[in-house]
């Protein structure tokens, strides 16, 4: 199969779908691939790289889409590229059609195939850590005085205590923001709804400066604190918040949220995304982080976790077709969004009020 690698073009965006052991593995199993200049380049991988590993360099990503009958990327396609989409072309990338009506009508105008690479990961994204990581990281630098925070060290020192955060969600995504907030000495409240992720993450930090709590108390811890920091997916048909706006009264003045799932009014109603250009906004004197493309900040690991966790997935499509890999693995077909004009993905079908043919009954049909 012809499989063609654009380098992405959303704002300060420097990861990449593949890299270059896993192009040298799909070249072998007799796979043509194409990748665009500098695609590499913020991931460490070097156009000489992909040469050596068998893919041809092009100079502009409408040469890897007209010649390309799949397309693997990272992020969602933009605008720019709308233009070059095909009939003929299958789509892996993290498209997340449900809040992006615009892009659900290119898609299903061109016809093309769609897999929504965000969920077929079983064992959860590679980037998922690495977001809750960074994240909290961002958080901490926030709460630093120069930047409006409340001026408290994220470690204890003289009598003074630490940085006192909250993390809701103790999934992936919290437990790399528990990693940077505990390593660095603050002190964190984990909430979940689920009492079994609240007892594995007291038993890992054990000894440290932290608790967990059930979701439901939430409310009586925001008082005091530093820093709030949301890993919650919050599901896009709910109209409810685990931080309303009316509760920002109750946080200090100097508090920050980093929203890291960054659904718009999601777990937290006054959520909206935000890019690394401009990530920070104020609503009612509270600042909140939401970059919606947080790992990209560290695209040299993040690009190395994502190329392993689709490769598989990608040689699979190569050598099969799409639609033949989704009846044969069923966490690829929880991503299968679109095909030859037909709605599949039901979140998005839901949400947008749309007609979709459920992904088991499209299957069974084809």
């Amino acid at each position: 199969m012809d499989i063609g690698i654009p380098k992405e073009i959303k704002a300060q965006e420097g990861r990449v779908a593949l890299m270059p052991d896993e192009i040298s593995s799909l070249v072998e199993s007799g796979n043509r691939l194409r990748i665009e200049r500098g695609a590499g380049a913020l991931s460490g991988a070097s156009d000489a790289a992909y040469a050596s590993a068998g893919a041809e360099i092009v100079d502009t990503a409408e040469a890897v889409y007209s010649a390309s009958e799949m397309i693997v990327k990272v992020k969602e396609v933009l605008p720019p590229e709308y233009g070059w989409l095909r009939r003929e072309h299958i789509l892996f990338t993290n498209i997340r059609s449900a809040l992006n009506r615009e892009l659900t009508d290119i898609l299903l105008d061109v016809g093309l195939t769609g897999i929504a690479a965000e969920e077929t990961h079983e064992n959860g994204s590679p980037n998922c850590p690495l977001a809750g990581e960074v994240g909290a990281f961002k958080g901490v630098r926030l709460c630093l005085a120069p930047h409006g925070g409340s001026g408290r060290h994220f470690m204890g020192h003289f009598g003074a205590p630490p940085l006192k955060a909250l993390v809701i969600g103790l999934g992936q995504v919290g437990c790399g923001a528990l990693r940077t907030l505990l390593r660095l000495g603050s002190s964190v409240t984990g909430f979940d709804v689920s009492a079994r992720a609240r007892a594995a993450a007291e038993l890992a930090w054990n000894g440290s400066d932290f608790r967990a709590e059930g979701v439901s108390r939430l409310a009586g811890h925001l008082s005091g604190a530093d820093l709030v920091v949301n890993c919650v997916l919050w599901p896009k048909h709910r109209e409810d918040h685990l931080i309303t706006r009316d509760m920002l009264k109750h946080l200090n003045p100097a508090a920050v949220i980093v929203d890291i799932s960054c659904d718009t009014a999601g777990a937290v109603e006054t959520c909206r995304p935000t890019s690394w250009a401009d990530p920070v906004y104020e609503v009612d004197g509270i600042r909140h982080f939401c970059v919606d493309n947080i790992p990209g900040a560290v695209p040299v690991t993040a690009s190395a976790g994502y190329s392993k966790a689709i490769h598989p997935f990608v040689s699979l499509i190569a050598e099969i077709g799409a639609v033949e890999a989704c009846r044969q693995r069923p966490w690829l077909a929880r991503g299968l969004t679109c095909v030859d004009g037909t709605l599949i993905l039901e979140e998005t079908g839901r949400l947008q009020d749309r007609l979709f043919t459920p992904v088991d009954a499209f299957l069974a049909d084809r």
